[in-house]
């Protein structure tokens, strides 16, 4: 199959990219830059030049492949609104290239705001939330794709720009590795390899409309991580008060607090996918994100 990738040369497009190569598929990947050009020529990937708010550049993409993941994001939350605005019109005019043909479309989503505070499964299918503008599966739905959901760590060597990192600068910055309240929230976490290979089976399998859980771990709380920064950076591990979680955590303050435990018991056994690859803690444990 000759698969046109979006955001394939990011952190888990590359592994994306490379896990379509291992198994014998062709990519096309969308690239804004030389160096991404070259990045994507040593993996054996073809360049597409580009980006996502190039829309003739994500037709003429589309129109030359036999399926689509689309795995690109403007990662600027100072502008969310309009990047999420930019995601939309992507998969749209991707969608609208597919049209009418049995050529699959792949978006990408996440099971943070599925069901806060009980297990997400796929069956759910989460309210439009106005404070939160992505509407990726939504958008997804009406072009006829599916959708991987990503769990809020998607974690692995080379992750500098995920939330870890961010709790990670945070307790350098503030000098303590925090979490907030008792810190039993709880978050479920993928390896990017893992999360690669189940965008591969999506492509392969796709139903329109399904939703696939990239949560290979349910539920790791807060504070095991909070723990796990902490003692690879030989800080202290605290517990700020809700009340004063914005002032310590900045942006980011919803995410520290946020409860969301994930099953992706259907997608492993739709899909016969299993994670193999290693744990949120045991990444931490063994230094990738204080190397």
């Amino acid at each position: 199959m000759r698969v046109f990738v979006t955001g394939a040369t990011g952190f888990i497009g590359t592994a994306i990219v490379q896990e379509l190569i291992n198994v014998g598929h062709q990519v096309l990947g969308l690239a804004r830059s030389d160096a991404s050009a070259q990045k994507l020529i040593d993996t054996g990937a073809e360049v597409h030049r580009g980006d996502l708010e190039d829309l003739e550049s994500l037709r003429s993409g589309a129109a030359q492949a036999d399926g689509v993941i689309h795995a690109g994001f403007i990662h600027d939350f100072t502008r969310f609104a309009e990047v999420c605005e930019v995601d939309k019109k992507a998969i749209e005019t991707i969608g609208q290239v597919l049209a009418g043909s049995d050529r699959p479309l792949i978006v990408t989503s996440g099971t943070a705001l599925v069901s806060p505070g009980e297990l997400a499964t796929e069956d759910i299918k989460p309210p439009v939330n106005p404070a939160w503008p992505r509407a990726s599966e939504q958008t997804g739905d009406s072009v006829g794709a599916a959708s991987v959901r990503l769990s809020p760590s998607v974690h692995g060597d080379d992750d500098k720009h995920g939330f870890v990192p961010i709790l990670v600068n945070i307790a350098k910055e503030k000098g303590f590795s925090a979490y907030i309240g008792e810190g039993l929230n709880r978050w479920n976490a993928v390896h990017r390899l893992d999360a690669a290979h189940l965008f591969r089976l999506a492509l392969e399998n796709a139903t329109p409309g399904a939703r696939y859980h990239a949560s290979a771990e349910e539920a790791i709380t807060v504070k095991s991580i909070a723990e796990a920064i902490g003692k690879q950076l030989n800080l202290p591990v605290r517990s700020v008060t809700p009340e004063a979680a914005a002032e310590h955590f900045g942006w980011f303050a919803h995410m520290a607090a946020i409860d969301c435990p994930s099953s992706s018991k259907w997608t492993q056994e739709t899909l016969n996918w299993h994670p193999m690859h290693s744990t949120l803690l045991t990444d931490i444990e063994n230094g990738v994100y204080t190397q």
